[in-house]
């Protein structure tokens, strides 16, 4: 398992603080490679710790910002029966609350003296694929993997000529929480651009299949989607 995981807080351009979960490789020597993973709407709960610990594992540099500090108290955790109880903070969320979560996240990351100069991933999945997306329009990433975004189309596919890094697009087939119209969106648009991206669909999946605390997970697309997300980061950063 990882060496060492904690929490940091991180001062925001608005001026409010922000929680975040760090996970440091236990193995190998640093600098690592740095990557933030961002939340489902559910907060930085179990799975995405244990998610963070899992990338450390893999010899990443961790960093899950706690998205919702606005709204809630630091470590907020809503059960994944709950999503009543996640709508007042998805409500509170706005572009430029995140952008600014964004930049602090990137700016602690890059300056740690144990993180890789130059080599900066991210993830997200569900609220933090959408996040994702938004993340590769302001900085350079090596590249970016986003989960069963939703709402990334129609409004933050208007940024698309801003994307920085390679992409990777992970949808459910059977998901009814993204309309296909949005996926289709989101890929005419980029392809418009000319920017680079890859577009994965398990035909048997469901939203939130990658997480093995819901109802939906699904082993085999979450296997396959783990191996796919590792190998890009991995080709990615060779460039």
């Amino acid at each position: 398992m990882s060496g060492l995981q904690n929490f940091v807080q991180l001062p925001v351009a608005d001026g409010t603080t922000m929680q975040a979960y760090t996970s440091i490789p236990a193995h190998g020597k640093s600098p690592f490679p740095g990557l933030i993973l961002f939340q489902e709407a559910y907060g930085v709960n179990h799975h995405i710790r244990k998610l963070a610990d899992r990338f450390a594992d893999e010899g990443y540099f961790v960093i899950a910002p706690e998205l919702f500090h606005r709204s809630a108290k630091p470590g907020i955790e809503i059960d994944y029966t709950d999503f009543q109880s996640a709508m007042p903070h998805m409500q509170a969320i706005t572009v430029e609350g995140l952008e600014a979560d964004i930049q602090a996240t990137w700016d602690w990351l890059e300056n740690h003296s144990q993180v890789e100069n130059g080599k900066i991933v991210a993830t997200g999945y569900c609220l933090g694929g959408r996040v994702g997306f938004l993340a590769n329009t302001m900085l350079p990433f090596k590249a970016v993997a986003s989960y069963y975004g939703a709402g990334i189309a129609p409004d933050l596919i208007k940024r698309a000529a801003a994307i920085n890094a390679p992409h990777l697009f992970f949808w459910g087939g059977k998901d009814q929480h993204i309309p296909k119209e949005q996926i289709e969106t989101v890929k005419s648009e980029l392809t418009k651009v000319g920017k680079q991206f890859i577009n994965v669909e398990f035909s048997d999946a469901d939203h939130g299949f990658f997480c093995d605390e819901r109802a939906s997970f699904n082993a085999d697309a979450a296997e396959l989607a783990w191996g796919l997300t590792l190998e890009f980061f991995i080709q990615k950063m060779k460039l």
